[in-house]
């Protein structure tokens, strides 16, 4: 069984912004594996949604907790570290140009609240994360993050642009096709295929 997270804001004025890039990947992964569409569940503090992908039994999240709080939803999923090693965290990543995504597993939260929640409640930094890139570049590709920290704000909290959408979604079918590898074939092939 693996447990899939999609980190973000719950609530509409939130549903198209750049931090809620993992609940938004998620919704697309949903749609191509023909899972069903997710119901609110009070147990688990989320949306959820479960079935079978590549012959895996999958139970997908989106907490219904501010981004700070995850940990306290997927704490209610995750009661070992042993189940944690079968967790997979999609989430945004600053530190990334937008239409990248990197997996890893067992590192630190890199400044991400939302992963530092779940680091926190779970008390093990042992499951794996597929960061997708949201920072814009320059011409020649060098990253353009927003400096100060009401800047990222701002950014993190505005919405995509018509020409970011469709980077955010080819990077979506790749994540996707990124979690479907873990699912079948394993992390380590994952990771070589897709970093």
């Amino acid at each position: 069984m693996y447990w899939i997270v999609g980190l973000g804001n719950p609530g509409e004025e939130y549903e198209a912004t750049r931090h809620n890039t993992g609940r938004i990947v998620l919704a697309y992964f949903l749609k191509k594996q023909h899972l069903p569409e997710p119901i609110e569940s009070k147990k688990y503090a989320s949306l959820v949604s479960e079935g079978d992908c590549g012959g895996e039994d999958v139970f997908v999240l989106w907490p219904e907790t501010y981004m700070n709080k995850s940990g306290s939803a997927v704490a209610k999923a995750i009661s070992s570290a042993k189940k944690a090693k079968n967790l997979i965290v999609v989430y945004d990543d600053l530190d990334l140009p937008l239409g990248t995504m990197k997996i890893s597993f067992g590192r630190g939260s890199g400044g991400h609240k939302g992963v530092e929640s779940i680091i926190k409640a779970l008390k093990t930094r042992d499951f794996i994360r597929i960061r997708v890139g949201i920072a814009p570049t320059t011409p020649s590709g060098k990253l353009k993050k927003p400096k100060d920290e009401e800047k990222i704000i701002d950014f993190l909290m505005g919405e995509f642009k018509k020409p970011e959408q469709e980077a955010l979604k080819k990077i979506s079918k790749q994540v996707g096709e990124a979690i479907e590898t873990i699912l079948t074939d394993g992390l380590q092939k994952a990771m070589n295929q897709f970093n």
